[in-house]
Formats: structure tokens, sequence, C-alpha cells
């Protein structure tokens, strides 16, 4: 019999659902009987093989893979895969040694990377234990991009998030360019590298062109503008009141880091009702989150939600 070819990912379709839902097809049931086992560095490791920052994961993830789970055609929830992966990140041992090697004599390839965020640490992981030497730049003081400014340390603390980055950057074939902005490709080619990767992302969200955006332009912020400037201490108080639109995972970051900072009502106002809401249902189910559609004075189509810390 020849073994399975576990290389079609519509193979786990057929029997493993979780895994086939989790984009980077990580082996859920494997890491959980791990856990079960109690071997938690083991568990780690097989999330590390597949998508290389399973601390961050195990708090910020989206979790596509629960909805998958078979546990919920049983049972009222399914298994906490997200959480897992967390339990296995908080409780393994010293994983340094069971790290991909960086070989000591390269292969005379030299790459760049602009951005430090996921994407390019991920090339860069997977890069250096092959001989590349590996230039990181970035605007910020340290990596991590995206999962170090826009997400709330309520949610990832930042010693999460530079013992992860640190698994990739300070092990030897890689170097980092810090508070260094890439102004031109021509000039970053001209330096000689046999090939750069583009990881710049797009830290971008959604405007609203309303009648009085521009007059209140002081007042109004962008979600994930507002979160990095918190982030990086530009903003430390918010007033009294404070209204944020939409309902997706970037609105309860801002309603919940506005309550940390002062906000004493925060209202949240989207479109759709609240089942319907973009959010995961773990970043919105809070105690105390759901007001009468009075109580808010916004509407009257159950649209409208009062959020707590």
């Amino acid at each position: 019999m020849k073994p399975t070819d576990i290389r079609n990912p519509d193979y786990f379709h057929k029997v493993v659902d979780c895994q086939w839902a989790c984009p980077a097809h990580t082996p859920v049931p494997e890491y959980i009987r791990m856990i079960a086992a109690g071997r938690y560095s083991d568990a780690y490791m097989v999330n590390w093989h597949s998508n290389v920052f399973p601390g961050v994961l195990g708090r910020t993830c989206d979790r596509p893979c629960e909805p998958a789970c078979r546990r919920g055609r049983v049972e009222e929830e399914p298994v906490a895969i997200c959480r897992l992966k967390r339990v296995a990140a908080d409780n393994k041992e010293g994983i340094l040694a069971r790290l991909t090697p960086i070989p000591e004599v390269g292969n005379g390839k030299r790459i760049a990377c602009i951005g430090a965020g996921p994407s390019s640490l991920t090339v860069a992981r997977d890069l250096a234990p092959l001989g590349y030497e590996v230039h990181v730049y970035d605007e910020q003081a340290k990596g991590g991009g995206f999962i170090r400014s826009q997400i709330p340390r309520f949610r990832l603390p930042e010693s999460v998030i530079d013992e992860e980055v640190g698994y990739i950057t300070d092990r030897g074939g890689v170097v980092t360019h810090y508070n260094q902005r890439v102004e031109s490709l021509k000039g970053l080619l001209a330096e000689g590298y046999d090939a750069v990767f583009v990881g710049a992302g797009a830290p971008r969200g959604r405007d609203l062109d309303v009648p009085g955006r521009a007059e209140a332009a002081a007042h109004i912020h962008i979600g994930i503008d507002w979160l990095s400037s918190v982030s990086f201490g530009h903003i430390e108080s918010v007033g009294k009141r404070v209204i944020v639109l939409g309902g997706g995972n970037t609105a309860m970051d801002c309603c919940r880091s506005a309550r940390r900072l002062g906000g004493e009502q925060v209202t949240v106002v989207v479109r759709s009702g609240f089942e319907e809401m973009k959010a995961s249902p773990g970043r919105r189910r809070m105690p105390s989150t759901r007001a009468s559609p009075s109580a808010t004075g916004w509407c009257r189509r159950k649209c409208c939600t009062r959020m707590a810390a």
C-alpha cells in the first residue's frame, strides 16, 4: 500500500476538517494529542513548522479551524484549537536547540526583505537555514510589523512578539536594518542583492466620505491608524464619549482600547445585527456588551452595541 500523499491539500478535506480549514493546514489533531500528553515543546514545534508564530496566533488568530471542528456537530462549542496554540507556547521549554540550524558557511547569496512583518520574517526563517544571507529592512525600531503596531497589548504582550521574532533574527544568517526606510528599489538593487522580497504590507483602513468629515477631522480617526498611535504611545487618552463605526475585529480592538484609555461610554454602530457582525464571536461577546436600541440612541434595528472593557 502506498503512503497517503499529503502534498495535496484536498486530502485533509476528506479526513480532518479543521486542518483543511486552517490556511496553513497545521496538523491540528497531532499537536492537540501532544498537548494532552504534556508534550508542550513538541506541540509548539509542530505549529512553528507550519505557522511560524504559534504564541502570536494562539492569542490573535481568527480561528477559521473552529467552525469546521467536528465536535461542533455534537456539542455546543468546538475544541478551543486556537487557545491550545497558546497553551503550547506558554508551557514549552527552551526550543532554540530544536530550531533548524544556521550553517556557518553560507551559499554566497544575499537577499533583501523590505519590511519586518510576518511575511518577510517567514522568508528570512526559511532562507537563512539554506545558507542565504537575509537582510531585513524596516522603518520601525523593532521587527513584527502589523502584529506589533496594530494589535493591542492587552491581546498580545510585546514579550511574546520579541520572543518569536527573536527566534528568526537572533540566530545568525539574518541582518536587521531597523529604523531604516527603503526609499528606492533601484538604490537597494545597486547594493548587489541577488533578490529582493517586498513585504511592506498594506496597513490602511477605510475612510468614510460623509458630510462633516472634513470639519471634524481632528476628532475622527481611521481604526488601524489609531491603534498604531496607541501602540507607539502617541495617544494616551480619549474623550468620555466615543463612537466606533464598524463591527469587525479592528472595531472591537478600538472600542476596548478606548475603554482602557478612559472612555466612559463607547458605542459601536454597525449596519448588521449583533449575530451578523464580522468580528470573531470570542471578541464581540463580552459581559455587558449589548444594549437595547433605545438605550444607545442610534437606531432601532438592533444594530448598536455598547462595549465594556
